[in-house]
């Protein structure tokens, strides 16, 4: 690689850790994920996420859901981050 020459990747790269698009971008690739991570039946209740704050909001009415989702959050925040690649959920919070 020249001097003052990047590659396409690294500039990417670049602009989305400054943007301020990153939080909300790394909100839909967990809402797109979220299948794969969890499993099909758990993501089929699963009526909304969020990402604030480093907080994962998980929305559901199914209250034996709500329970095992409450007990697994060490589980999920560990999940999300090690399929995001870094650590951004902190802390989970059922709805």
């Amino acid at each position: 690689m020249r001097y003052g020459i990047t590659s396409m990747e690294d500039a990417l790269k670049d602009f989305m850790s400054k943007s301020r698009l990153k939080p909300r971008l790394t909100e839909v690739r967990i809402q797109e994920n979220w299948e794969q991570l969890m499993g099909r039946t758990i993501s089929r209740y699963t009526e909304n996420l969020q990402l604030i704050d480093g907080k994962l909001h998980i929305v559901t009415t199914v209250a034996p859901l709500k329970q095992e989702l409450s007990y697994s959050k060490d589980r999920i925040i560990k999940l999300v981050n090690e399929m995001l690649g870094e650590p951004v959920v902190r802390e989970v919070i059922v709805r």
